[in-house]
């Protein structure tokens, strides 16, 4: 099938070895060479300036539904113009007692234009296909696997 690969580096620099000083700020590289910052969320000493893991989850998700749906409508003849969603993920406790983003709502804007316009129905399904086919909403009850490079 596919890899998709993104090199994580951190590094202390000057910042005391102390839970509540060292920098949680990091860099993702991807594949294209495109470099992101990311920290952990505010509530967990991060940067709020930057991304955290878990808006990088939510965003996956609704960027990939988005691809997703985009694809649909297009191969439906549906002329789509916009797309916006406002998503949210819900960060609480799941079946096991431990936190989790345990549901994402995603708050989808629609814009079409041309004489073919869908009918609210026609949404509901195209969002029901573009959930079953999104690769990453498939994943999220992956399994997770840690190799420890030597």
């Amino acid at each position: 099938m596919s890899e998709h690969k993104v090199t994580l580096t951190w590094k202390r620099g000057d910042t005391p070895v102390e839970y509540q000083k060292y920098s949680r700020d990091h860099t993702w590289k991807f594949d294209g060479g495109h470099e992101m910052q990311g920290s952990a969320a505010p509530a967990y000493l991060g940067n709020p300036k930057l991304v955290d893991p878990e808006e990088a989850f939510v965003a996956s998700l609704s960027s990939c539904h988005m691809l997703t749906f985009l694809a649909i409508a297009c191969k439906k003849k549906f002329v789509l113009d916009e797309y916006g969603d406002d998503a949210v993920g819900h960060m609480e406790k799941n079946a096991e007692g431990r936190l989790a983003i345990t549901r994402v709502t995603l708050n989808q804007r629609l814009k079409f234009s041309g004489d073919k316009q869908p009918t609210v129905q026609e949404i509901e399904e195209m969002n029901h296909a573009a959930h079953e086919q999104c690769f990453i909403a498939n994943s999220v009850k992956t399994e997770v696997t840690v190799e420890t490079q030597k």
